[in-house]
């Protein structure tokens, strides 16, 4: 039984990495790489503008002509000597990068619907209230909440080269600690939205499944701020922060959709069987 659970969700987990890692290597990657490039351009340049100023106070004129002269003659030469090999090596790394962005996507969905929807599915199923194909999608929620959601609530996704106030030994623990969060935050919810629903309907269900939700909000509130400062434009690292949640999302909406229809053919058939038994059951009545 165990067995069919896990092989189930890797097989999800197979067909959500392919897509994720084909939307890194197509979209994400090229638009990441962009970023990064158009930032340190931006800090070249303020270096070279302060270098050049300092220049200015303490050379010559004849020596600063030498030396143009010098570099563009150098420049020239190089450019017109490396122009066919770098042509070539940059869509050679180009294809590897790629390559590399489908494989990591595959071996990350495998990963999440392995742990997600193959170990933990197994123990969590019968606490998870729908039919089959909805208890997908609530524990592709959950999963998004744990791994990304509530850990964003604290530590944003960062564009390429921006400088971030916390350092890395507290970021570390942090996003962990949120991810535990977030994990708790859903069984909670589970569990209280089943209590209520037997005694006092779904509504109040619902309203109660939302106060651990609103618990992980507030421990957001009052968790350490990690400033950002970066060289790239706000409009860019917003287009960048929503690119990062898409991906997440649509990694882990594939891999819900995935896993609903991956459902074994026995749970399918007897679904079905049940309002034909009714009909086959209304005649033999009469």
């Amino acid at each position: 039984m165990f067995a069919e659970y896990l092989t189930r969700g890797v097989k999800a987990g197979v067909v959500a990495g392919l897509v994720f890692g084909l939307f890194m290597a197509v979209v994400a990657n090229p638009l990441v790489a962009y970023t990064d490039e158009l930032n340190h351009a931006t800090v070249e340049e303020s270096g070279h503008s302060h270098e050049a100023e300092s220049a200015h106070s303490h050379e010559t004129e004849g020596t600063h002509s030498h030396e143009t002269e010098g570099t563009h003659t150098h420049e020239a030469e190089g450019t017109h000597a490396g122009e066919g090999g770098g042509h070539h090596d940059t869509a050679v790394s180009m294809a590897v990068t790629k390559v590399v962005s489908v494989a990591a996507g595959g071996l990350w969905g495998v990963v999440l619907g392995g742990a997600f929807f193959g170990v933990a599915f197994f123990f969590l199923e019968p606490a998870i209230p729908g039919p089959d194909a909805a208890k997908s999608y609530l524990m592709g929620l959950a999963g998004f909440i744990t791994v990304s959601g509530a850990p964003w609530l604290v530590l944003p996704p960062a564009a390429p080269g921006a400088e971030q106030s916390l350092s890395v030994a507290t970021r570390l623990p942090l996003y962990a600690g949120m991810m535990l969060a977030g994990a708790l935050a859903c069984l909670s919810a589970g569990y209280v939205y089943t209590r209520l629903r037997e005694s006092s309907g779904s509504v109040a269900a619902l309203v109660g499944a939302a106060v651990p939700f609103a618990l992980l909000a507030a421990l957001a509130v009052v968790a350490p701020e990690n400033a950002v400062h970066g060289a790239l434009s706000p409009t860019l690292e917003t287009g960048l922060t929503g690119l990062f949640a898409f991906g997440q999302v649509l990694l882990w909406l594939v891999l819900a959709a995935a896993h609903a229809r991956f459902r074994p053919s026995s749970a399918s058939e007897s679904e079905s069987a049940i309002p034909t038994a009714g009909r086959d059951s209304a005649p033999a009545a009469d």
